[in-house]
């Protein structure tokens, strides 16, 4: 067996097609979100998906903490909006168009779907942890995705 680095590493599971999502939450501070290519629905019933945040994250204990989330799968044209949520340190929200979702969540306008509900456990690997969140709002709208592939954003062709 070789031995492996983190780029090697990087490269080779960068050949894997995810699509792209913004997690967001209403904290105690206000809106508050980050971008995430690694979800994943994970049950139809009970109906959960689930999602991985990294554990140094500004955002993420926002968004843990509201123990509510919104999902937002973005679209192909969504990209500019994809960077901005995934920069550091910066007000994210901050000219991004959005409403309110039953629960209460922030869901960003133009996204091709929209997922809502309630995080129900959260376990540490690595450097992320692994989130499992129970759906309780689910809705959907033409379009095509965003996608991520080998470290960068693209569309399907």
């Amino acid at each position: 067996m070789t031995s492996l680095d983190i780029a090697h590493f990087k490269e080779v599971v960068g050949h894997y097609v995810t699509g792209v999502v913004v997690v967001s939450a209403t904290s105690s501070e206000g809106p508050a979100g980050f971008t995430c290519q690694t979800f994943g629905s994970l049950s139809l019933e009970p109906m959960l998906v689930t999602f991985s945040a990294r554990r140094e994250s500004r955002s993420w204990p926002k968004v843990r903490d509201a123990k509510l989330v919104g999902i937002n799968i973005l679209s192909s044209e969504q990209e500019a909006l994809a960077r901005v949520f995934a920069t550091s340190g910066i007000d994210k929200f901050e000219g991004v168009g959005w409403s309110k979702g039953p629960g209460g969540t922030p869901l960003l306008d133009g996204a091709l779907a929209h997922l809502e509900g309630t995080i129900e456990a959260v376990s540490t690997h690595g450097d992320h942890e692994v989130v499992v969140v129970r759906v309780e709002y689910a809705s959907s709208h033409a379009g095509s995705p965003l996608i991520y592939y080998r470290g960068g954003f693209s569309l399907l062709d």
